[in-house]
């Protein structure tokens, strides 16, 4: 998550475009939803007491007052989210399952979460805050492809390792 906020972003309006979201989606798929849940609390916990892993080396409890502070309270619940889905009932990952998973928990999920926050922020109305946050769909629908290769690559190269955090 870390290296993929070093990049300072393209702010677009008072959110940045950053790959941060593609850390959620791999969180929540190789870890599952609960040790991806958790690896996000951590990492925000980090971002918290100062250290600068956001976009632009932001970091600092200020971060979560301010218009992107749904998306960052929304990567917790979107790691969950993938994990869940993607591990879903333990059975084989697949193609498809992961692709879903990828694709509510770290784009819907994330959404979900950050614009209603980024709108109450920003003083700006619901809907117009969610038009100006499609500018964003392009790029995390990217972010899900290379999420969902790169889990269905490592579900190949070291099966045993899926098989039990499909349990856990």
């Amino acid at each position: 998550m870390a290296v993929l906020g070093l990049p300072a972003g393209i702010a677009v309006g008072s959110v940045p475009i950053t790959a941060q979201t593609l850390g959620v989606m791999l969180a929540g798929a190789i870890l599952g939803a609960w040790r991806g849940a958790l690896s996000m609390v951590v990492f925000l916990v980090l971002v918290a007491i100062g250290l600068p892993l956001l976009a632009g080396g932001h970091g600092g409890i200020g971060v979560f007052v301010g218009p992107s502070a749904g998306y960052l309270f929304g990567w917790i619940i979107g790691a969950f989210v993938v994990g869940a889905i993607v591990h879903a009932a333990g059975r084989k990952l697949t193609w498809l399952r992961t692709s879903i998973g990828v694709v509510i928990g770290g784009i819907v999920v994330v959404y979900a979460v950050g614009i209603p926050v980024q709108a109450a922020v920003t003083r700006l109305p619901l809907g117009q805050t969610a038009v100006q946050s499609l500018i964003f769909i392009p790029g995390d629908l990217i972010k899900a492809v290379i999420a969902v290769a790169i889990t269905m690559t490592l579900v190949r190269a070291y099966p045993r390792a899926f098989r039990s955090r499909s349990r856990a």
